[in-house]
């Protein structure tokens, strides 16, 4: 009572004074007479035995878990977060007054059902606690039962060397085999090739980033590959693995990883061979081998004289498309060869105009030239013969609201693209070619170009680069722009991304970007060609649109819409 401090020394009889203050004192407290403890509280007990003590353990009053101190209001620390989030309210099961959850039980009585939940089904509070309630030791990790998962079995080390056979069997019979059999015998497939190409798949995804659902489909499809091999052991052909969607696999991946082990055969044909074959099928022999020879040295280019270059893939198939429809036109009316051919039918053959017109005086020249030059043909056809011009368009202005929609994309990679090509007049294959490292400080090089990037493109890059990195945090890929497809592995996306998933299209948006440029600064045509790396004949183009009536303000031009592109 002197100090105010201390707990009396005693109630029974009652004193007013700790054992300090006592008239004579001080004096020293006792230890506990329940457990010899020297932190005395007060009745001859300590803190921990007196039932006022801070520390005397009792149970909780919200789920009457045991083991909780007075010093923390006799709550549990669950009960606790359970007193600022829920209400007082009588418990529909046990009929207590406390706090009551959203399923209209307290925690005393959801644990109770929690613990004797059944994996994979719901919750059953009526029937948990009709019998009463299991208490439990208050501030405790729940162990509740779970459904048991299988364990991934441990890493067995395949062999270091594997040697593929040098022999083949050849199937006896071309038979498709039964999906479902070769997916069950897929299952117990084992093989050295398997083993070995374990490791290879675990230091791929390493690499590569590959997360484990990936990784197991590149296992089932090689599993399928060893079921659907006529010689187990050998080397596996790339066309083998084009039809691993039939059975449930991959292909990209599994080919991916294949020919990291040394194990693959690319039997696959390029696309421009199957075009070509595709529009050469109906030919006659004669005229079809004097085309192979044309694509070949198209594509492959000549040593010997007259050496010619390699075209790129799509040169030549625009040359097919070009002078295919003229060649089945001549082979449908019974010529078998192309030395048949006169300038006359050649030029009787050619379209109206336009550029179907174009496209067909390119190829067939290119073709004839070709064929002159081997000693196949006795005269060319097309010697002298001028190519049509194709009439040049007007650049037009894009819709400006179309182009601020596709600026503020909920999706980052079409708010980049578009940011780029409408700031900076980017093409399509530069987007595609764009890698990490072209883009430091705020300066993207291309080339001999260095260029400041914008400050909308700024923001859009870093929320790229976020979504990037949350996406494919394991990728190596070294390119900026990255999908689902090319994030495991090191190729740039394909040629439709991101403007797949948009109206606009980026030639379109290009043109729109460099007709602005041209208009504001009156048709100077060196500053467009310094700023957008294009050439002159290209910028007159857009230097002829200064001054056009149609362009001109207040004559009503229409704006080019994504509909109409």
């Amino acid at each position: 009572m002197a100090c105010q401090v201390n707990r009396v020394a005693w109630v029974r009889p009652r004193v007013d004074y700790c054992y300090e203050c006592l008239p004579g004192g001080p004096f020293a407290p006792p230890a506990c007479r329940r457990c010899g403890s020297e932190q005395y509280f007060s009745e001859g007990l300590c803190e921990r035995c007196h039932p006022g003590g801070r520390l005397y353990a009792g149970s909780c009053r919200g789920c009457l878990a045991w083991g909780v101190y007075r010093a923390y209001a006799s709550l549990c620390w669950s009960c606790r977060w359970w007193q600022t989030h829920y209400p007082l309210g009588d418990c529909q099961y046990c009929g207590r007054n406390t706090r009551v959850g959203d399923w209209g039980a307290c925690r005393l009585c959801l644990e109770q059902a929690r613990t004797l939940q059944e994996p994979g089904r719901a919750l059953d509070l009526a029937g948990a606690n009709r019998y009463g309630q299991q208490l439990f030791l208050a501030n405790m990790q729940f162990q509740r039962p779970r459904t048991p998962r299988l364990k991934d079995e441990p890493p067995q080390a395949g062999p270091k060397n594997f040697t593929p056979l040098s022999w083949r069997q050849m199937p006896l019979l071309e038979v498709d085999p039964d999906p479902e059999v070769v997916r069950a015998r897929a299952l117990a497939a084992d093989s050295d090739l398997l083993r070995y190409c374990q490791d290879v798949v675990r230091d791929h995804a390493k690499k590569y980033g590959w997360g484990k659902e990936q990784r197991n489909k590149v296992r089932r499809s090689l599993r399928l590959l060893q079921v659907l091999q006529d010689t187990p052991g050998a080397k596996i052909n790339a066309s083998d693995v084009l039809q691993l969607p039939r059975y449930g696999g991959s292909i990209n991946s599994t080919l991916d990883v294949l020919a990291a082990a040394g194990l693959l055969i690319d039997d696959r044909k390029p696309l421009i061979d199957r075009y070509f074959a595709g529009k050469t099928a109906t030919l006659p022999a004669p005229m079809l081998a004097e085309l192979k020879i044309w694509l070949e040295v198209m594509l492959n280019g000549s040593t010997t004289p007259p050496r010619q270059r390699s075209r790129d893939p799509q040169t030549a198939r625009i040359h097919i498309l070009g002078a295919a429809p003229i060649v089945q036109a001549w082979a449908a009316a019974g010529h078998q060869s192309l030395a048949e051919i006169t300038p006359e039918q050649v030029r009787a053959s050619l379209p109206a105009g336009g550029s179907r017109r174009n496209f067909a005086e390119y190829g067939l020249r290119s073709l004839f030239t070709v064929l002159k030059a081997r000693k196949l043909i006795f005269i060319n056809p097309t010697r002298g013969m001028r190519v049509t011009p194709v009439n040049r368009s007007v650049p037009l202005p894009l819709d400006t609201g179309a182009i601020r929609e596709a600026l503020n994309s909920p999706d980052p990679a079409i708010a980049l693209a578009v940011a780029l090509v409408a700031f900076h007049a980017l093409t399509s294959k530069e987007l595609l070619d764009l890698t990490l490292t072209d883009i430091v400080d705020g300066r993207l090089t291309l080339g001999d170009r260095v260029i400041p990037l914008a400050g909308p493109v700024r923001v859009r890059l870093a929320a790229w680069l976020d979504h990037r990195v949350s996406t494919w945090p394991g990728s190596i890929n070294p390119h900026l722009f990255v999908s689902r497809r090319s994030a495991p592995r090191v190729i740039p996306v394909g040629r439709q991304f991101p403007w797949f998933r948009t109206k606009l299209r980026p030639q379109a948006l290009r043109e729109d970007r460099i007709l602005q440029e041209i208009l504001a600064t009156g048709g100077d045509i060196r500053r467009i060609c310094d700023l957008f790396g294009i050439s002159v004949s290209s910028a007159l183009r857009y230097g002829a649109t200064v001054g056009h009536p149609d362009l001109a303000e207040g004559h009503g031009w229409t704006l080019r819409t994504p509909d109409s592109m």
